[in-house]
């Protein structure tokens, strides 16, 4: 039983390649999300990121539309972001072409 256990751990899809939130800056209604990714081209690459409330809601997406090779690690903004009156922190989760969504939450504490 302990080595199907094992086995089972073997053969699961490694997920080390998942882009890395490394930085967030709010200004107003405006997010600016730095990631990190091992793009190796149109076949791996970050494709987005997310801002999410407290609750897990969406507050926006931000598409990314080619891969970023040789821009690691880039920046991207997304405006028209609707933060919450009251909202103490927001989260930030990002998105690759062949992994999908990171589990990893990145947390940003808002100035009251």
């Amino acid at each position: 039983m302990k080595y199907a256990v094992l086995l089972a751990l073997l053969a699961a899809p490694a997920f080390a390649d998942l882009p890395t939130v490394l930085d967030v800056t709010v200004q107003g209604d405006r997010v600016s999300v730095t990631l990190d990714h091992p793009d190796t081209g149109w076949d791996h690459y970050a494709d987005g990121w997310e801002v999410l409330d407290a609750d897990g809601n969406s507050l926006g997406i931000r598409e990314l539309a080619h891969p970023h090779v040789n821009e690691m690690p880039f920046t991207r903004s997304l405006s028209g972001v609707h933060i919450p009156d009251g909202a103490t922190s927001i989260f930030v989760r990002a998105r690759c072409n062949v992994h999908g969504w990171s589990d990893e939450l990145f947390e940003v504490r808002l100035m009251e």
